[in-house]
């Protein structure tokens, strides 16, 4: 994947809002229901604020899927404490099927898939399924299925858990992006 392939693909992503209009009244329902659920701390509002190299941010998703209900909101949370730094774009899993050929996991099809990168579109990386709350939360449970159903209700110590997660992936691409040779020199610092 290169930078002008990933240039092209976050520009074709859709703001959070028109990604969510694309799903039925149900489908939006669940994805609002976990966005008014997800609070930042304090100190997570602050560090993400605090961010200071842009990021390009691909959410490869499906409107449809119970996980990407569950872990896009919190995403896009994250995303809203910095809009000046952190530029979100959603894609459907379906219809960028190219992309998502390119980001399998587990030789699957998985979603969400966030892939971060340089303001100039080169990548910095790539995470998804579930976080490592998400997979232990399934464990307790004992789901054995691949994805919960979706608008099911999820505890808050969950949602803290998962969006702590995360955040640590959001300020682990910051760090790189702030580190970088070669944006420290355009950047001058």
């Amino acid at each position: 994947m290169n930078a002008d392939y990933l240039s092209a693909k976050h520009a074709a992503g859709l703001t959070y809002a028109d990604y969510l209009a694309t799903g039925t009244a149900g489908q939006q329902a669940n994805w609002k229901r976990i966005h008014e659920q997800t609070r930042l701390t304090d100190a997570q509002r602050q560090l993400v604020a605090g961010f200071v190299r842009p990021m390009k941010v691909i959410g490869l998703s499906g409107i449809w899927c119970g996980d990407c209900v569950q872990q896009c909101p919190l995403v896009q949370r994250i995303a809203e404490a910095n809009p000046d730094k952190i530029d979100l774009r959603w894609l459907d899993r379906d219809a960028h099927s190219d992309l998502q050929d390119q980001v399998t996991i587990n030789a699957g099809r998985r979603v969400p898939v966030f892939l971060f990168c340089a303001e100039d579109g080169e990548l910095a990386g790539w995470f998804g399924d579930r976080t490592l709350s998400r997979y232990r939360a399934m464990a307790r449970k004992a789901l054995g299925g691949a994805c919960p159903l979706p608008g099911g209700p999820v505890p808050d110590d969950e949602i803290t858990a998962q969006l702590l997660d995360w955040a640590d992936q959001f300020e682990r691409i910051h760090l790189m992006l702030r580190l970088s040779a070669r944006l420290r020199q355009k950047y001058g610092d």
